[in-house]
């Protein structure tokens, strides 16, 4: 395993491409886009994440990494490709397919093949292994194949991959221990070996099992208020129980994971997963909400300006990424409203450009109302007086994130 080809430079993909080349393996790095390979090769990232500049750079610098449009013969190849869902929520496998063909014209026996992207169940055994075996090689006994996921948290990613538990699951036990071998290079964490839909599975249901708890969270939201109790003051008495640990509810939930996985299930089996498909509409269905309460707080406003604090599927990364605050802003403007947004850690598409503000203070200036819709560490300290400059002064807290002691009695501010 002295060489590895990682297909994919995103949001895992360059990370644990980075990760191995500075322990000492050799890496080739691949991705279809021009412009990614062109930033990587000035030294420079394009995601935002804790230390990766500098590893990047030091795997660089090394000789250890280098990044190319195509792939090219290797020990190793790991597929870490985008795997989003189309609109009818179907999973979108197009770019591990192409991945995987890219690999077969390199495929050597002996090789090991990892399948990294998140996956619905089987896509292993019955989408990957048929493609690679198309040279008449087989899986198992010419080659090794298996699935590893990652499971990291955004922001902590490098800390992650090496910290956490690896789950390893090969077409068979041979693939499984490859594996293992590969990672160890790395990976201090425990390193569980399985099967290859279990591992799957795996990915699947924990991600599965967060979405499911929001869409409680949320559903405790949209009960208060109907019936005019505070569901975070609720929420925090409950969790003393030692036995409960009700999570926050929010506007929506986003992200390449947990807004996503959860409709593989239910495209594999609908009949069995309607928990799952519910918990999904819940929690699709609260950027809607959002735009209810908006428009019950400005009744009456002519001509009202709404100012958008944050756009990000969650706080301090640049990742819109099925994020429902992007979708809270469509639906905004859908309804006919002007809308600033601002963002500290994105740059507008230019979709936005007309819309967009590059301060707290230009978005909310005349605006009758702002709509925090991400905890970003720039916003949990704005005070009252950052709204100073708003006609009227009215700010939606869609996540609870401000300080209460400062904001809970002031004029015009709600929580979700």
């Amino acid at each position: 395993m002295k060489k590895v080809c990682v297909l994919g430079l995103g949001y895992i993909g360059l990370p644990t491409a980075s990760m191995f080349a500075s322990h000492g393996v050799q890496v080739v790095g691949v991705d279809i886009n021009l412009s990614v390979i062109e930033t990587l090769r000035r030294g420079q990232i394009h995601i935002e994440e804790n230390g990766l500049q500098e590893r990047m750079q030091i795997a660089l610098s090394s000789g250890n990494l280098r990044v190319e449009t195509q792939p090219e013969p290797a020990d190793v190849f790991i597929i870490s490709v985008p795997t989003p869902i189309q609109a009818d929520k179907s999973s979108d496998m197009r770019a591990v397919v192409s991945a995987t063909k890219a690999i077969l014209p390199h495929l050597r026996p002996g090789n090991l093949v990892i399948l990294e992207s998140t996956s619905p169940p089987g896509a292993t055994q019955n989408l990957v292994r048929p493609i690679l075996e198309g040279n008449g090689l087989r899986a198992g006994k010419d080659f090794k194949l298996a699935y590893s996921p990652e499971r990291v948290l955004p922001g902590q990613i490098l800390r992650e991959l090496v910290e956490n538990a690896r789950v390893i699951g090969g077409i068979d036990e041979e693939s499984a221990k490859a594996g293992r071998d590969l990672y160890l290079h790395f990976v201090k964490g425990e390193i569980v070996l399985t099967t290859a839909i279990t591992a799957e599975m795996v990915k699947l249901m924990e991600n599965t099992f967060r979405d499911v708890n929001i869409a409680l969270a949320n559903e405790f939201a949209l009960l208060a208020d109907q019936m005019g109790f505070d569901v975070w003051e609720a929420i925090t008495i409950a969790n003393r129980h030692p036995r409960v640990q009700i999570l926050r509810p929010g506007p929506g939930v986003g992200g390449h994971c947990i807004a996503v996985d959860p409709w593989f299930l239910v495209e594999a089996s609908p009949d069995k997963t309607k928990l799952i498909r519910q918990a999904r509409l819940v929690n699709d269905g609260m950027p809607g909400y959002v735009l209810s309460r908006a428009k019950r707080i400005l009744e009456g406003v002519q001509a009202p300006i709404i100012a958008c604090l944050g756009l990000t599927y969650k706080a301090d990364v640049d990742d819109i990424r099925e994020s429902p605050a992007v979708e809270v802003l469509e639906q905004l403007m859908l309804a006919g409203f002007l809308v600033r947004a601002h963002d500290p850690h994105v740059v507008p598409p230019d979709v936005l450009a007309s819309h967009w503000a590059n301060s707290v203070e230009e978005a909310v200036h005349d605006a009758d109302l702002a709509i925090l819709l991400v905890d970003h560490a720039e916003f949990r300290g704005l005070p009252p007086e950052a709204l100073a400059s708003m006609r009227t002064p009215r700010l939606l807290d869609t996540r609870q994130c401000l300080d209460q002691t400062l904001w809970k009695n002031v004029s015009g501010y709600e929580v979700l």
